[in-house]
């Protein structure tokens, strides 16, 4: 059973359900508050796993920004030098890691996601563990009182009903890894012709982004050659 699968079965309990099933009330606190304990350490490593990973996926965006930048006054370099060969090679390297700042962007928000889905997580059960403990003496009290009632109530019991919901719950889990299968071989495919499409767009779009790119310069060249001219 995984972390968060027991962190929803911990929050989603009703204690006095399961103290009413209990033969030892308090040796059933004790486990509970152990398990919520363990729990949360648990919550709490896997949430500073993903704040590390988080940093790490920061740095890479960092170098891509980088070189994004890099390659952009390599192209100017080239168009200086009247070597649009190596411009539009600097503006491909441009572009792909544009593409790859990109990616990176978009797992960051992910990680904020989930790093915040966690963090509420631990406050949820923090704040369940400790009306747990601070209800124990009473919970003990009236989990005694509740075996009594169990004895004489034998008839509350239908466990066919919790193993109906529980093949029912397992069967949907299957059923939803199967479909992620399924999307994940899905997206191995691709259409030769729409590599094509998108590898001549990507070079009309180097095409494009050079001749604006000299036109800039070019600009920007004659207005300070004006500007010398008028003194």
């Amino acid at each position: 059973m995984g972390v968060f699968t027991r962190f929803k079965d911990i929050v989603n309990s009703n204690i006095n359900s399961m103290l009413d099933k209990a033969e030892d009330p308090e040796k059933m606190i004790n486990l509970m508050i152990r398990e919520m304990e363990d729990t949360l350490v648990e919550l709490k490593t896997s949430c500073a796993a993903s704040m590390a990973d988080k940093a790490k996926t920061e740095r890479e965006r960092d170098i891509y920004a980088e070189k994004d930048m890099r390659w952009e006054a390599r192209a100017k370099l080239a168009i200086e030098k009247n070597r649009d060969d190596l411009a539009r090679e600097a503006l491909i390297e441009k572009k792909a890691s544009a593409n790859q700042l990109n990616i990176i962007e978009n797992d960051l928000l992910q990680f904020d996601i989930l790093i915040n889905e966690s963090k509420a997580n631990i406050l949820q059960l923090e704040e369940k563990l400790e009306t747990v403990k601070q209800k124990r003496r009473i919970l003990i009290q009236r989990g005694v009182h509740a075996k009594e009632k169990m004895r004489a109530r034998q008839t509350i019991k239908n466990a066919s009903g919790v193993d109906a919901t529980m093949r029912f719950d397992e069967l949907e889990g299957r059923i939803e890894r199967m479909e992620a299968d399924a999307d994940m071989v899905f997206s191995g495919f691709s259409n030769p012709d729409e590599n094509e499409f998108s590898k001549m767009e990507n070079e009309s779009e180097i095409e494009d982004e050079l001749s604006a790119l000299k036109k800039s310069m070019k600009a920007k060249k004659e207005k300070t050659s004006d500007g010398g001219n008028t003194n």
